[in-house]
């Protein structure tokens, strides 16, 4: 039997919120702390404004209270140097002042990043509304905070945690494709197993190809994404990619139109992932009929890619084309949905520009880089 101790978790402590309050008479200090402190609100009170900027330093407040009329550092010059420095420009400031109502110092007031202005002897039943307001609105920001820091911290071990599943299963996948073509080499036996090999080793480089999108969404997320700039031809990358997808998709019509020079400095592996990217969502979303993948090199600058399928872009697709684990068409294929992601920011990372479109009857999804980057 596990104990209470084993079995039960301490909440976790609320951090106190602080205030702070500067005057120069410690009995305006006493009983403002004696006013506001409670459980779990604290006080943190100043003689001057030099103490006072010495404790900001140190801790961050909800609100501060400051005293108008201070020797040295008076409250208007305190306000204006916490609103000079970064840690505690954001922080709200009311002034307390004994002297009579003069417009000219409220304006001042404000002026300095005052957000209210009140007249001693002060109202207890004021104060503490609208100091409760401040702290209300402080520790819902401070909460808020260390939600998102928890759900950026949950994404980054969940990336992580994706990348090193996906790398760990590559190997034995690899063993299952090497596996089913050796058996297919060696001869089958039987029709029925020949098929059976034959989908396994389809099911076996579809599962390849989600876990190389996955690795990719992985280094994309983490900023990880290395590109190997080279002299290419965007022609020769295309054909190989070609071949690829013929040998995958038997009977497939495609169609290419080159034009002018088609060389340029690029990643040939990830231009390779691009173009068959397209093609393939191209293949599972189009209707029967060619698709035609044109290469335009005429531009000195540029170079410009198109592909073309027959069909439409539904309407409530068409603002999400490029976002992860989104279907690119009007039915869903067989991946996660990540290739015109991982498309468009392989096109991104080359400072190119990538778009889908409908013309007519027929999708476009086309990109241009330029033929030298940049730096």
């Amino acid at each position: 039997m596990p104990t209470r101790s084993e079995s039960t978790a301490a909440p976790e402590a609320v951090p106190a919120t602080h205030l702070l309050v500067v005057d120069d008479i410690a009995e305006n200090r006493i009983a403002m702390s004696a006013l506001l402190e409670r459980p779990g609100l604290k006080v943190l009170a100043a003689a001057s404004g030099e103490a006072a900027l010495e404790l900001l330093l140190r801790q961050d407040v909800a609100l501060a209270l400051l005293d108008v009329q201070m020797p040295g550092m008076d409250g208007f010059e305190l306000a204006e140097l916490m609103r000079g420095t970064g840690r505690t420009r954001d922080v709200p400031i009311i002034f307390l002042t004994a002297t009579s109502r003069d417009q000219v110092r409220q304006f001042r007031g404000y002026e300095a990043g005052a957000v209210d202005y009140l007249h001693k002897p002060v109202d207890p039943r004021i104060v503490r509304s609208k100091v409760a307001v401040f702290v209300e609105l402080y520790e819902q920001r401070r909460a808020l905070a260390q939600r998102n820091a928890q759900l950026v911290r949950a994404l980054e071990l969940n990336e992580m945690m994706t990348a090193v599943l996906a790398h760990d299963l590559r190997a034995p996948l690899a063993a299952v494709i090497a596996g089913a073509d050796a058996a297919l080499l060696a001869g089958a036996g039987s029709d029925v197993a020949t098929r059976s090999l034959q989908t396994v080793r389809r099911g076996g480089q579809r599962m390849s190809q989600m876990i190389s999108d996955l690795l990719d969404f992985s280094r994309i997320r983490t900023g990880q994404l290395l590109l190997s700039i080279q002299d290419h031809d965007l022609s020769e990358i295309l054909e190989w990619v070609l071949d690829e997808v013929r040998a995958a998709h038997d009977g497939a019509r495609i169609e290419v139109a080159r034009h002018g020079d088609t060389r340029g400095r690029f990643d040939g592996g990830r231009m390779s992932q691009v173009l068959g990217n397209l093609i393939g969502n191209a293949l599972i979303h189009g209707r029967q009929g060619p698709i035609t993948v044109t290469i335009d090199g005429d531009h000195p600058e540029l170079l410009r890619v198109e592909v073309r399928n027959i069909g439409t872009l539904p309407d409530d697709t068409r603002d999400q084309l490029f976002q992860p684990f989104r279907s690119g068409g009007v039915r869903r294929g067989s991946g996660l949905g990540l290739g015109l992601y991982i498309a468009s920011q392989f096109v991104l990372a080359h400072g190119g520009e990538i778009e889908g479109r409908s013309d007519g009857d027929v999708t476009v999804f086309s990109f241009r880089l330029r033929r030298r980057p940049h730096g």
